[in-house]
């Protein structure tokens, strides 16, 4: 670049520009740059610290960041023609900027619009005076599927309509903001802003910590403190609903459970009684009385809402209008998401509030009246049109939505036919043209268009505003593929200020008094998965150690016909087990299970948790597609032991010692139990092959411990001893079973106090029984029954606990 081109920052020559190739468009704003080019005051320092960084530093940052995003397993699912498919997160690693005082303008302008929505959801679900006056149109309103009929005339126990709320904005060609779209219904993406900004100073740690950025801490801790005033008023719990793990944000919800300790639920955790929402916990039904639900509304009750609904709670409607739950936000308050409304809401907002709006929405034009059907036509070729009633905004609803510069002659013709033969079914929207801010790509900054989603919470106090939430920035310069959905990116929002600003924390501060709490009841659902997760992981461990005492002997023989190796595929068969494959699918298909079940659970895991279990699957998908039989299976399952041991050990050395701990353990040692009876009784009956004996005590991991306390050859009764009898050997049935009842000896009452559960009851029994056996006790047909035995276990803790 030539000396004279060189662009300036803070009056230093850039010697390395990342500005070299940054072309501005034409009649476009860049945030990064003015009019005439310049870097813009907050952006200036930051470019200097790129600048002295350089590309080879900013690459490694960069992937830095990169890969905290795939060990934390930050995703987001996409729905496409292949079905769901999650996507790592598509981080922009250049933050976008804004200046404080600019960010303050942004942020009273969405706390009158915050307020402006509240007073008019209370209107329409109250004394609908807006339709009275004929400021709203009845029949837009009551044509809505977000307008829910069944809530009309309830007031929320809290006494307020929101509590959360998102805002899409974008800047126009004329510098100002404008509301693209509002988020009413169920607002996603704050956890994302979250773990956006952690990715983001892992990558530029020194550069925000020079830079006087606002922290995001403050803004979860007021919401959270708020919702639990919200719970102690109504006497219960708080909670997030969520629609579940196959929905496309489902890893935000999980993530901003663990992040507040707020209790995650899905519907069926949920029941009415008494009027009351209940969970239903292995301690018995719990109130709940704040519900921050992720899922749209209509889904919310399949009793009074949708009938087909499967991810809701049969009552809950009810429960709300008895004031015994808040709702966050309430039911029916989708309704202010309407494309329809934007063109409505400068008269409402001066018919309530006697003020305009500060933040300008996008210019909108409801079809359905005459002089606004007739703008529309007339300057189609500037509009958007698209369906009146959508919740989407324009650019992520473009199978249904028709930009009119772009249609040929025939399609023109026929979008003007439906909006004179319908008008109200639709809206037309000015064109958005929206600002651009630089992504780094290939060692450069390129502009690439943005929209600014902004968050708001409800404390006592008033709205707060979360100082940042994320950019949606695209990868091309179509404004249309910034929606994640689409191919966009998100990058972090730096709010900066000229001075130190306060470094905010989700802990209490040093002065503030506290009491340690025991964690909540689990959730029923919680538990089966976690017992099941238990399960699983035992299961493969026991199937790994097999087919690895399989393949020692079959690589040392090369005869997979010799009685004991024929003896061993016989007994895996009916278990779905094929040795003939190195990496059965039944192996497989269990850990992919154990997979599907933490997964249930995720706001459980911590992320060095689910990133060991999300490893092990990997490596063991891998191993399918390239291992063959015998010593490579060998070292395979040594590899994926190892692996199963370290994902075990993580959950035992780390996980808090509660009941969710009780029934992973129980799941641990009833699998545990059942595998090594079973194979005892296989390998120690009768007429079993030479070398089963060896066999068994190398797939109970018990070879060198045999050696020490016999000092004999392996025989039938020192095996059954050592692997059945000996309370000391943790791969022992007796060990499991003396486990088992500690653990589930704890476990909350279920029925009378003071009353042992069957559960209990039965595993003492079966405890005492197996204590007092001596090794010739042991027959072959006494073991195998007693894996039945431990197996009958879970029925009783199913029913006590999972019903």
């Amino acid at each position: 670049m030539a000396k004279g081109n060189q662009k300036k920052i803070g009056g230093k020559p850039l010697t390395h520009s990342l500005l070299e190739h940054y072309q501005p468009i034409d009649g476009v704003v860049d945030e990064m740059v003015d009019a005439s080019g310049n870097p813009r005051p907050a952006w200036r320092a930051f470019l200097e610290a790129l600048e002295d960084l350089g590309p080879e530093k900013l690459a490694r940052r960069f992937a830095r960041a990169d890969q905290y995003l795939r060990d934390a397993g930050v995703y987001y699912r996409v729905y496409d023609k292949a079905g769901a498919n999650e996507r790592e997160w598509p981080l922009a690693h250049v933050p976008l900027l804004i200046e404080e005082q600019e960010w303050a303008a942004i942020s009273a302008g969405l706390v009158q619009r915050a307020d402006l929505f509240e007073e008019t959801l209370a209107d329409i679900y109250g004394p609908n005076r807006l339709i009275e006056k004929g400021i709203l149109p009845a029949g837009l309103i009551a044509a809505s599927p977000e307008y829910l009929r069944p809530v009309v005339g309830t007031k929320p126990a809290s006494g307020h309509f929101l509590h959360m709320l998102a805002f899409e904005l974008g800047r126009g060609p004329d510098d100002r903001w404008w509301v693209l779209g509002d988020r009413t219904q169920a607002p996603s993406g704050a956890g994302f802003a979250l773990e956006n900004r952690v990715a983001t100073t892992r990558a530029l740690s020194d550069i925000y910590g020079e830079m006087h950025v606002h922290r995001l801490a403050g803004f979860f801790r007021r919401f959270r403190d708020a919702l639990i005033g919200m719970a102690n008023d109504t006497g219960g719990r708080v909670a997030i609903l969520t629609p579940g793990p196959l929905n496309e944000t489902y890893y935000e919800h999980a993530y901003i459970a663990r992040y507040l300790g707020i209790m995650l639920l899905e519907g069926e955790d949920l029941t009415v009684s008494g009027g009351k929402l209940m969970v239903r916990t292995v301690s018995g039904l719990k109130p709940v009385g704040v519900l921050w639900r992720r899922l749209d509304a209509a889904f919310a009750d399949p009793l009074e809402l949708r009938p087909d609904s499967q991810i809701g709670t049969p009552g809950l409607v009810e429960a709300i209008r008895r004031g015994t739950v808040s709702a966050v936000n309430a039911l029916g308050s989708g309704l202010m998401e309407t494309r329809a409304l934007l063109s409505f809401l400068p008269r409402i907002s001066r018919e309530l509030r006697g003020e305009e709006l500060l933040l300008p929405s996008v210019a909108t034009w409801w079809c359905g009246q005459d002089s606004e059907r007739e703008h529309v036509l007339a300057n189609l070729d500037r509009m958007v049109v698209g369906p009146a009633l959508s919740t989407r905004l324009a650019f992520e609803d473009d199978d249904a939505t028709r930009l009119g510069s772009t249609l040929s002659d025939a399609e023109r013709a026929e979008l003007v036919a439906r909006i004179k033969d319908g008008g109200g079914d639709f809206v037309g929207q000015e064109a958005v043209t929206l600002s651009t801010t630089p992504v780094y790509i290939g060692g450069w900054l390129e502009p690439r268009p943005a929209s600014l989603r902004v968050y708001l919470a409800r404390t006592p106090d008033g709205w707060t505003v979360m100082p940042g939430g994320f950019a949606r920035v695209g990868f091309s310069q179509d404004a249309t593929a910034i929606a994640m959905q689409r191919g966009g990116q998100a990058a972090d929002v730096w709010v900066v200020s000229d001075r130190p600003v306060e470094r905010e924390t989700l802990l209490p501060q040093e002065h503030d008094s506290f009491t340690r709490s025991m964690p909540g009841s689990l959730p029923s659902r919680a538990a089966e998965n976690l017992t099941w997760l238990g399960r699983y992981i035992e299961r493969s461990e026991d199937t790994a150690r097999v087919l690895r005492a399989y393949h020692v002997r079959l690589a040392e023989t090369s005869d997979p016909e010799t009685p004991l190796l024929a003896d061993i595929r016989d007994y895996l068969e009916p278990f779905g087990i094929d040795v003939e494959t190195a990496i059965p699918l039944g192996l497989i298909s269990t850990l992919d299970s154990a997979v599907y079940s933490a997964g249930q659970i995720r706001d459980r895991f911590s992320p060095d948790g689910w990133l060991a279990l999300k490893d092990l699957s990997k490596t063991i998908h891998q191993f399918a597609k390239t291992v063959a039989p015998g010593d490579d299976a060998t070292r395979a399952m040594t590899v994926i032991l190892r692996k199963l041991a370290g994902f075990s050990g993580l959950l035992h050395e780390n996980m808090y010692r509660f009941t969710g701990w009780r029934f992973l353990e129980i799941g641990r040692r009833l699998e545990r139990g059942i595998q090594i009876a079973r194979m005892l009784a296989r390998l120690t009956r009768k007429g079993a092959p030479d070398g089963a004996l060896d066999m068994m005590l190398e797939i109970g991991d018990s070879v060198m411990t045999h050696r020490r306390q016999y000092p004999v050859q392996a025989g039938r009764r020192t095996v059954i001893d050592l692997l059945a009898l000996d309370p000391l050997n943790p791969r022992s049935i007796l060990f499991q079973l003396e486990r088992l009842k500690a653990e589930i000896g704890m476990l909350p009452s279920v029925g009378a106090e003071g009353h042992m559960s069957p559960a209990a009851k039965e595993i003492l029994q079966l405890n005492t029984a197996i204590a007092v056996m001596e090794p010739s006790d042991m027959t072959a047909q006494v073991i195998d029954d007693l894996a039945s035995e431990i197996g009958g276990l879970y029925n009783s803790l199913a029913k006590a606990y999972f019903g």
